[in-house]
């Protein structure tokens, strides 16, 4: 099994990212940080007679990253209620991507493969962060991905994710029970 990472956080070794470490310790992984990327907004063309233009920046970069992956992980910060802008605007481009001819098989692809969230937030993000977390399991519908569970932690300050042993557990847990197990599987 291979493993992709995409965080979406802007903030170097931030909650999130700490927390997603965590779960990959030992293993290894492609690792995305989507701050570091240029990533255009989609201008939506789906409709549009000419369709979408070719967009000059790095999200087919990353595209080409992760499409050869079984496994998915989505890391974001819980920022207002949702994911990341760079994670959304990352995920928005799938429209385009769905109608490029040099990636015919883009949601063939992606739908042969297994994903996780992991979110950390500072406003009772197991209650609040919820809603995020039905957001990504309509996209991974849509698309075909199968969405394998999450992952919701407490933390606002740099470092806070260290004081909530239930979000590490299952960090510890979800790198056990499904990431090695998987990774050795093969």
């Amino acid at each position: 099994m291979t493993i992709a990472v995409i965080y979406g956080g802007s903030r170097p070794n931030g909650n999130t990212e700490l927390l997603t470490k965590l779960a990959i310790e030992g293993l290894d992984v492609e690792e995305v940080y989507l701050k570091d990327y240029s990533i255009e907004p989609i201008v939506d063309k789906r409709h549009a007679k000419e369709g979408f233009l070719e967009v000059n920046d790095d999200y087919n970069s990353i595209i080409d990253r992760i499409l050869p992956c079984d496994f998915l992980i989505f890391s974001t910060p819980i920022y207002w209620y949702s994911m990341t802008g760079a994670m959304k605007n990352f995920i928005d481009r799938w429209s385009q991507t769905l109608k490029d001819k040099d990636y015919p098989n883009f949601k063939a692809e992606m739908s042969s493969k297994k994903a996780y969230v992991i979110a950390v937030g500072g406003d009772k993000p197991y209650t609040k962060g919820l809603p995020m977390i039905q957001q990504f399991q309509h996209i991974f519908d849509f698309i075909g991905i199968t969405f394998e569970g999450y992952i919701i932690g407490e933390g606002n300050r740099p470092g806070d994710i260290s004081q909530d042993l239930n979000a590490l557990s299952a960090a510890e847990q979800l790198r056990k029970n499904t990431l090695i197990k998987g990774y050795f599987a093969l």
